[in-house]
C-alpha cells in the first residue's frame, strides 16, 4: 500500500515538473530564442473593393496586399475582397469608420462628405490633363487631404488612377445642347447635382448597381463615368451614345480604418504607407492598358464616340457654378492652379 501511494506521488511529481518545465520554455522563447520580427503581433486584414477581379483598382489592391506581405515576412495579410462582397461603397466605408473593416478603395466624390476639401477635386473641367491632376496629388495638399480624413475615423494611403469622365446616353449625344432635359445619374453629392442643373440636365442620384436596370427601364437616359466602368458594368449594352467631353478626373482613393492604423506600430504603419505609394505604379500602368482595352471593345460593340472638339462652351455653362466653389474653397483651388503644367 505505501508502494502504491509513493509510486502516485512519484508520478504526480513527474507530471507537475513537466508542465513547469514547459511554462518555463514558453516564457522564455521570446527572449532567448526569438527575434524582433517574431514578437510583433500577425494581423489578417480585410480590403473591401466594388469593382470586378481584374479591374485595375482591384489589381491595384492586390499589388498593395502582396508588398505589406512580403515587407513584413507573412507577419500582416490583406485578403483582397472585389465585386462589392462585403458591401456597395456606402456601407463598407461606415464600417471602416467602425474598424469592422480594415481597408477599402474607394473613389474620392463621397469623401467630400467628411473632409469638405475633397469637394473641388469634383469639379468639372478644372483639370486639363491626367498630368495635370497627378502634379496636384503628388503635391503638398494631396498629403493634406489623404491625411484630412483621420477626424472620420479614416487615413488615406495613396491615390488610384480613375480616368476621365464623360456622358453616355441612350440618346444621340453631339454637343453639350443634348444633354438639356435628359435625366443624368449621378454620385449622390451636391457639386453632381449642381453640375447637372447648369448643363440644363436632371441630375438623378442612385448606387452604381441600379444603373443598368435604371437605363434598360428608361428611368434614367444616361450617366457618367470612365471608359473601364461603361466597359464593366455593361451599360454600353443600353447606353450606346458616348461623349468625350473629359468632365471630371476624380481620383480613387485606399483607405485604412483609423482603428486597423492605431494597431500598427510605428514601423508598421510605415510599411503600410510606402506600399501603398509603391502599389500606385501597378495600379495606373493596368489602368492605362484596361482602358484601351475597354475603347477597342466599345467601339466593336458599336458604341459611338464623340470627341468634343470646342471645350469653351461646355466650361461657359458651368463658369458661374464654378466660380462660387472656388470662392468657398480658395486653397484648394490655388493647388489646383498652381499644379497645371
Amino acid at each position: 500500500m505505501l508502494k502504491k501511494k509513493f509510486t502516485g506521488i512519484l508520478a504526480a511529481s513527474l507530471l507537475m515538473g513537466t508542465i513547469l518545465a514547459a511554462c518555463g520554455k514558453e516564457e522564455a522563447k521570446p527572449s532567448n530564442s526569438g527575434t524582433k520580427e517574431e514578437e510583433k503581433p500577425s494581423y489578417t486584414f480585410r480590403l473591401a473593393d466594388n469593382q470586378p477581379p481584374d479591374y485595375p483598382t482591384v489589381l491595384g489592391d492586390k499589388k498593395f496586399a502582396e508588398l505589406v506581405e512580403e515587407r513584413t515576412d507573412g507577419r500582416i495579410k490583406i485578403e483582397v475582397y472585389p465585386s462589392a462582397q462585403l458591401g456597395d461603397e456606402k456601407s463598407v466605408l461606415e464600417q471602416v469608420q467602425l474598424g469592422a473593416i480594415e481597408f477599402t478603395r474607394i473613389n474620392s466624390s463621397p469623401l467630400a462628405e467628411f473632409n469638405n476639401q475633397f469637394t473641388p477635386i469634383g469639379l468639372p473641367y478644372v483639370f486639363e490633363s491626367e498630368d495635370h491632376l497627378w502634379n496636384f496629388l503628388n503635391g503638398d495638399m494631396g498629403t493634406k487631404l489623404l491625411d484630412g480624413l483621420e477626424q472620420s475615423k479614416m487615413k488615406g494611403l495613396a491615390f488610384y488612377d480613375s480616368g476621365s469622365r464623360s456622358f453616355y446616353a441612350t440618346k444621340e449625344l453631339k454637343g453639350v445642347e443634348d444633354l438639356k432635359g435628359l435625366k443624368i445619374r449621378v454620385q449622390q453629392s451636391k457639386i453632381n447635382i449642381d453640375f447637372m442643373a447648369a448643363l440644363g440636365a436632371s441630375a438623378t442620384p442612385m448606387p452604381y448597381g441600379e444603373v443598368f436596370s435604371a437605363l434598360q427601364t428608361g428611368i434614367i437616359d444616361g450617366a457618367e463615368n470612365n471608359l473601364p466602368s461603361l466597359d464593366s458594368s455593361n451599360h454600353y449594352q443600353e447606353a450606346k451614345n458616348l461623349i468625350l467631353d473629359h468632365h471630371q478626373r476624380i481620383p480613387e482613393v485606399l483607405l485604412i480604418s483609423k482603428v486597423a492604423w492605431d494597431k500598427l506600430d510605428k514601423e508598421d504603419q510605415k510599411i503600410v504607407k510606402q506600399a501603398a505609394l509603391d502599389s500606385v505604379e501597378t495600379q495606373r500602368a493596368e489602368w492605362d492598358k484596361y482602358e484601351q482595352k475597354s475603347e477597342k471593345k466599345l467601339k466593336d460593340a458599336g458604341v459611338t464616340f464623340t470627341e468634343v472638339k470646342d471645350i469653351k462652351p461646355w466650361k461657359e455653362a458651368v463658369k458661374p457654378m464654378v466660380d462660387e466653389y472656388t470662392k468657398e474653397y480658395k486653397e484648394v483651388m490655388d493647388a489646383i492652379e498652381k499644379a497645371r503644367p
